[in-house]
């Protein structure tokens, strides 16, 4: 399994998103210092009825503890951005 698919069925299972994108940010960091072990830069933004009455910093600490099993061997940054789905305003849809 690649690591986006490995990012996305973990958040999937631990946070049921009515919507996820994940993109791989990696070759936009080559030769930075921390990708030099090999661990990539992904964007994460996902929307989770579990984000309802959670702060932002509640929000992003749900998706590191979702995926703290990847960290830092395989993932070294995240970019995350987590809504409601009703603060996403979309269809409820994963890809």
């Amino acid at each position: 399994m690649d690591r986006v698919a490995h990012i996305r069925a973990k958040l999937q299972q631990a946070l049921a998103p009515a919507r996820l994108e994940i993109t791989d940010d990696s070759h936009l960091h080559v030769g930075h210092a921390g990708a030099a072990g090999g661990a990539g830069h992904y964007t994460v933004r996902i929307a989770s009825a579990r984000f309802y009455g959670c702060s932002t910093l509640e929000r992003h600490r749900l998706v590191y503890r979702a995926l703290s099993d990847m960290m830092p061997q395989e993932i070294h940054a995240l970019s995350i951005t987590a809504r409601t789905p009703e603060e996403a305003g979309s269809p409820t849809h994963t890809t």
